[in-house]
């Protein structure tokens, strides 16, 4: 297990291009999620957030602060979090976790106003629903329709 402080969430930044471009998924995770170089463009209300180690990208999600949260949560202080992706070479070793326990200071650093997040989950997605429950996510027992399957929705509430 790596040390839980050489893990960090950071703002997208040019640095971490190249790492996040040749990030790589096994066919069966690329239906859950969505590589970097898909969702490198990004729109108002989209924040890129990369999970880094020793400054090497090994993971990335975007954090909305869009229309679409209506979607997923009544809150209006609610962040939608998609596309969690840790790149193939680099899972394993607990970089999802170490990032998803850092996301409640993160968002108190640079979200201030902010104090929920809210995702979904592919109902077949059982390591991702391990993985958000490990770190404080909450089942909220509404079920969404996604284009493959039932999608669990979940909440972290940031205090």
């Amino acid at each position: 297990m790596n040390n839980i402080n050489s893990v960090q969430l950071e703002h997208f930044d040019e640095k971490f291009l190249h790492d996040l471009e040749s990030f790589d998924l096994p066919q069966q995770q690329i239906q859950f999620s969505a590589l970097p170089k898909e969702i490198i463009n990004t729109t108002d209300g989209q924040y890129r957030i990369v999970i880094t180690h020793q400054e090497q990208a090994v993971g990335f999600f975007l954090l909305h602060t869009t229309e679409r949260v209506k979607d997923y949560s009544s809150n209006p202080n609610a962040l939608l979090l998609t596309a969690l992706t840790v790149d193939h070479k680099h899972q394993g070793m607990g970089f999802a976790k170490e990032g998803m326990l850092a996301l409640p200071h993160f968002i108190r650093d640079f979200f201030p106003n902010y104090n929920e997040v809210v995702l979904v989950v592919n109902e077949k997605n059982i390591p991702a629903q391990h993985l958000y429950k490990k770190v404080g996510f909450i089942d909220t027992g509404i079920r969404k329709t996604g284009s493959i399957g039932e999608q669990i929705l979940m909440s972290l509430l940031i205090n």
